[in-house]
């Protein structure tokens, strides 16, 4: 009698297997179908097979990681219309979706940082640059990343200063005047240790990858603000002469690049 029994739920569990595989095959055929509309550039019908792929098989990471993708590459970096800030947040909650069930996955953490970066929240930028440096600690782009987000919050507190001063007029050689002391310390105080984490993130970036330009090009601009709160003369020209180190080995590198264009790509996401 127990056989009798145990048979019906046995059929019960196979059919369930059997709609669970057939589901998983439909989530491929969704996903593969999705990824030729991607590549076509067809972004809406990409991400309709996509959401499908998703329904039918949750743990189908690639099919999260293309859905958000797909949003992504519909925002436009910069511009402030409601349907593209929606847009941006759409691939942002995307993939952090694809986070929730992958912790690790470099590809949304960066992605999310980036999108970040062109909106100009840099906190939230530079938050992610730090999750995704955790999980790859050699990897040289989170830490240039860190870099460029340190100077791009640095450098326009310096503007300010000198606007609002009337101290932004090159001299008669065409440098800057010094910020004076009473407020250079002021902003020494915001900048200072952004300034020495930025330098640290790509002198990093260029120890990790030596000849990358990118790097040598932002540690240029990131010893010019450290310039800008040095309290003595002798440390400022010695940061303004490791700015103009910098940007000579950015160009040898930028032209051995162009003589040899696959032997170092440049940092980017």
């Amino acid at each position: 009698m127990r056989l009798y029994k145990i048979a019906p739920l046995c059929g019960v569990l196979l059919l369930a297997l059997a709609a669970c595989g057939c589901n998983k095959l439909k989530a491929r055929d969704h996903l593969n179908k999705g990824v030729q509309d991607y590549r076509n550039a067809q972004f809406q019908p990409a991400i309709k097979h996509f959401q499908e792929a998703v329904r039918l098989d949750p743990s189908l990471i690639n099919a999260r990681l293309y859905l958000a993708t797909a949003y992504a590459q519909q925002y436009i970096p910069g511009g402030d219309s409601a349907d593209n800030l929606k847009t941006a947040q759409q691939a942002i909650d995307a993939f952090k979706d694809v986070l929730n069930a992958d912790p690790t996955n470099s590809a949304a953490l960066a992605s999310i940082a980036t999108i970040y970066y062109n909106q100009k929240k840099f906190d939230e930028a530079k938050d992610y640059q730090t999750r995704w440096l955790k999980i790859e600690p050699n990897n040289p782009v989170p830490y240039y990343w860190i870099g460029v987000l340190d100077w791009a919050v640095a450098f326009p507190r310096a503007q300010t200063v000198r606007k609002d001063h009337s101290i932004d007029q090159p001299t008669k050689d065409g440098s800057l005047p010094v910020i004076p002391a009473k407020f250079r310390n002021d902003l020494a105080e915001k900048n200072g240790a952004l300034v020495d984490e930025g330098l640290k993130a790509l002198q990093k970036a260029i120890e990790l990858k030596p000849n990358d330009a990118d790097s040598m090009v932002y540690l240029n601009l990131m010893y010019r603000q450290k310039a800008e709160i040095d309290a003595d003369d002798s440390t400022r020209e010695a940061d303004l002469k490791s700015a103009e180190d910098w940007v000579n080995k950015a160009l040898a590198a930028r032209k051995a690049e162009a003589e040899h264009p696959t032997a170092t790509p440049a940092a980017a996401q």
